[in-house]
């Protein structure tokens, strides 16, 4: 039986008092929106509920702590929502469900904010082990924004790569690093650009002294897709079997996978709350149903962000999936 580690992709849900009190400070507003430039008091209620997140997740008993980016605004998108050669324009939507971001506009040469970094030194100062880093993967990344810079597709994707590179440098020490790639999935590369995609997100990983974990969801990579992403020098690379367990296991079981993997288990965007016998024999299944693969690490994890979910229905999900391990030892 593989090690499990259990984890999650962050993008928590903002708790209902601060909901309340940062719509009083920051208003309602598309220009009231973070950009890396608010005042104290919003930097406090931001501080704050970080450290609810955190704190949440340890009483839950996860193996990984994330810092739960309750203050990106824009989901993934954030990164670049607050870089100094990004105009923010329209909303527009995120991907195909009633999630709105600003749209960023690249115009002019990315460099590395420090915003990131910034949140997870707060977040470390809770964590004596186990902290987890969560970015947004450079494909991805460069699929929800606007070039007015670069002019080229390649160069546009390798300058993410290396805006992304150089944040992670900046980093405090952790442990994991979760690569968030909606985009390999929902607006799959064409050839060509699938093997850059690959190459970007190694460009990114090799940037990262942590485990790396490629996280896709939202259903599972076409063929040519995953066979470039196997490419890539990450740690893992992570699979949603909620939306579609069977394609994923077709992936894994005609191309193999790296030695550690991650399996999306528990819904992230559906309210019912999976109990931990339930995620175990997930593990399970996927064990028994890969016998070409010799797991190391099983990252156990919610199979996509949670900030659709309501609070006190993703605070189930934390102790439920936390409680995984325990049910597989069991076992």
């Amino acid at each position: 039986m593989p090690e499990v580690v259990t984890t999650t992709p962050g993008l928590y849900p903002l708790p209902d008092w601060a909901k309340d009190e940062l719509s009083d400070l920051k208003g309602h507003q598309k220009a009231d929106l973070i950009d890396g430039t608010e005042g104290e008091a919003v930097q406090d209620a931001y501080g704050r509920v970080r450290s609810e997140y955190v704190e949440r997740q340890q009483d839950a008993g996860l193996d990984r702590i994330v810092e739960g980016q309750g203050r990106w605004d824009d989901m993934i998108a954030h990164p670049l929502a607050v870089a100094d050669a990004v105009e923010t324009r329209g909303i527009v939507r995120y991907y195909d469900n009633n999630n709105f971001y600003r749209e960023p506009v690249v115009t002019d040469d990315l460099e590395a904010t420090g915003d990131v970094a910034a949140e997870l030194e707060s977040a470390g100062e809770q964590v004596e082990e186990g902290l987890q880093a969560v970015l947004p993967g450079p494909y991805s990344l460069a699929d929800l924004a606007t070039d007015e810079h670069y002019g080229d597709d390649a160069e546009f994707l390798e300058a993410v790569a290396d805006f992304l590179a150089a944040e992670i440098a900046e980093f405090p020490d952790v442990e994991t690093l979760f690569l968030l790639e909606p985009s390999l999935v929902e607006n799959a590369p064409d050839d060509g650009e699938d093997a850059r995609a690959s190459e970007a997100i190694d460009a990114v990983a090799d940037a990262a002294d942590a485990e790396v974990v490629a996280h896709t969801y939202w259903g599972a990579l076409e063929e040519k897709v995953y066979a470039h992403l196997m490419d890539a020098d990450v740690d893992a690379i992570g699979f949603d079997f909620v939306a579609d367990h069977e394609a994923n296991l077709y992936n894994i079981s005609e191309y193999g996978t790296k030695s550690d993997v991650a399996l999306g288990l528990v819904d992230g965007q559906n309210t019912r709350v999976e109990d931990p016998g339930t995620i175990a024999e997930r593990i399970d299944w996927v064990d028994e149903n890969t016998p070409g693969s010799d797991f190391e690490t099983v990252y156990a994890t919610i199979n996509t962000e949670t900030f659709y979910l309501p609070v006190n229905r993703f605070e189930e999900k934390l102790d439920a999936l936390a409680a995984v391990t325990e049910e597989v030892i069991e076992a």
